[in-house]
């Protein structure tokens, strides 16, 4: 029977690619196996030679299969030896916290001096972005706004830029109006409001174990305990864990990266999203949700947020366009529910306003139907470059490491033999101009030595093979 396009389905190249690797994992198909030729696939499917080509090219990116000259497509072997998933983290619980200030210090200066590969750098590369359009996006705001951009916009933020944040949210199914949000300076300002707007110095604050340094920074500068729960890759954080400490009475608020957490790239499926709203709302904990990566997935549509399950309003969800389009425009928003006034005014004292011209020039490209081409190229770029480090780590990197599956954002989370300690491996990468993130940055707790997180934000291409292979060869010389 012919394949159909339907908005369910999506498109018919995307339906025979799905068919074959359903085969492939189920063993139907084995490494190896020879695959129906492009003519006999397009004969029996009623299918077009492109159709089929560009099956067969989404299947080869993911590394199931291959093409073999004058010979046709065959089943690979690369997707039986991709290395393991990391098992759920194992935090310890009510200990002593211990900031890896040195070792962030040391990252983020090589960062600054732009030399080498930085696989530190969670940011997806100058090559994958619009950076024409954005400027002459940037030479229409100047026409356009009162007095080219130099006056205030109002505390709340662009009223343009908040309707199509609002409109961008039914794609979760948010429901939003611009009187909803309220803009800042990027995410990290959102999620700086936030805490200042639902926590005090001494309140303690659960989150995610490993978690963004930069959250654990920011919670220890607002004199906020940090709780960190086991979380697992692929779902996120442990239910169990949290409602037990929930019941404690212990934690004043939450805050989570629900989709494509960094470092771990794990995603929360809908029915955790919605058991820990409700969970939270139920003690009257305040949730604090870091969405910044989720119009970065790979799946066939974007994951829905904790906010979609907010019925009370405690549920204040921050974003960006910080990873996706202008991380140095510096333009953020958070929708937070009841928490609203409060943010208001503390952006009043705290800012005034936000940057005038950045917000016009995001608002009009979220307006005019650019962001959503732009993203769909910058996901199949992303999706790809994640499967290629997946393979090269599992070809280059010791035997025994695992490595993450994110099926969305741009980081990797890789556990080397606990033999190997990242900080020295860093090191050693460091002299051959690689910088990477050392696992220890993403906790205040002594563990996380022996991983590290790499960004596939890149422009693949064999030199930074080259520069995957190199440390693999480094990792096993720490052995």
């Amino acid at each position: 029977m012919a394949l159909v396009k339907t908005p369910r389905t999506g498109f018919v190249y995307q339906q025979l690619a799905r068919t074959i690797e359903q085969q492939i994992h189920n063993g139907v198909l084995k490494a190896g196996d020879r695959l129906p030729s492009v003519r006999t696939l397009c004969r029996e499917q009623g299918i077009s030679m492109s159709t089929v080509l560009q099956a067969y090219l989404e299947l080869e990116k993911k590394a199931l299969i291959e093409s073999r000259p004058q010979s046709g497509y065959y089943v690979s072997y690369w997707h039986q030896r991709i290395a393991p998933v990391p098992d759920t983290s194992k935090p310890p619980l009510w200990t002593e916290s211990n900031e890896p200030d040195e070792i962030i210090r040391k990252v983020y200066n090589y960062i600054g001096s732009r030399q080498g590969t930085l696989l530190s750098l969670g940011v997806p590369a100058a090559d994958l972005l619009p950076i024409p359009r954005l400027n002459k996006a940037i030479v229409q705001a100047l026409r356009d706004l009162p007095g080219s951009g130099t006056e205030y916009e109002e505390v709340q933020g662009n009223r343009k830029l908040r309707r199509q944040v609002a409109r961008w949210a039914i794609t979760w199914q948010g429901r939003l109006s611009e009187e909803d949000i309220v803009t800042t300076a990027g995410c990290m300002n959102a999620l700086s409001f936030s805490l200042m707007a639902v926590a005090k110095a001494g309140d303690t604050i659960a989150v995610e174990s490993p978690v963004y340094f930069g959250i654990l920074q920011l919670a220890r500068s607002l004199g906020l305990k940090v709780l960190e729960l086991p979380t697992h890759p692929q779902t996120g954080i442990d239910i169990e864990a949290l409602t037990a400490v929930v019941k404690t009475g212990k934690i004043q608020v939450c805050l989570l990266v629900s989709n494509f957490n960094n470092p771990l790239g794990s995603c929360m499926p809908d029915a955790h999203k919605k058991e820990v709203v409700q969970l939270l709302d139920h003690y009257g904990v305040p949730l604090i949700e870091d969405d910044l990566y989720g119009e970065v997935y790979f799946g066939a549509s974007r994951p829905k947020s904790c906010k979609t399950y907010d019925e009370s309003g405690n549920v204040l969800w921050c974003g960006s366009v910080s990873k996706t389009l202008a991380p140095g425009y510096r333009v953020g928003w958070v929708a937070p529910g009841r928490y609203k006034e409060k943010i208001i005014k503390l952006k009043m004292f705290h800012s005034v306003s936000s940057n005038t011209i950045t917000q016009e020039v995001i608002a009009n490209f979220l307006e005019n139907g650019r962001y959503e081409t732009h993203l769909r190229r910058l996901r199949q770029t992303l999706q790809a470059n994640s499967f290629q480090f997946i393979r090269a780590v599992s070809e280059y990197f010791p035997e025994g490491t695992r490595v993450s599956r994110p099926q969305g954002g741009f980081v990797l989370w890789i556990e080397l033999d606990k033999r190997i300690h990242v900080s020295s491996l860093y090191e050693s990468a460091l002299k051959q101009k690689i910088s990477i993130a050392p696992g220890r940055m993403f906790t205040l707790q002594d563990q996380y030595q022996h991983c590290m997180r790499l960004s596939y934000g890149h422009v693949w291409n064999e030199k930074l093979e080259g520069v995957l292979k190199t440390l693999g060869r480094l990792a096993k010389q720490e052995l």
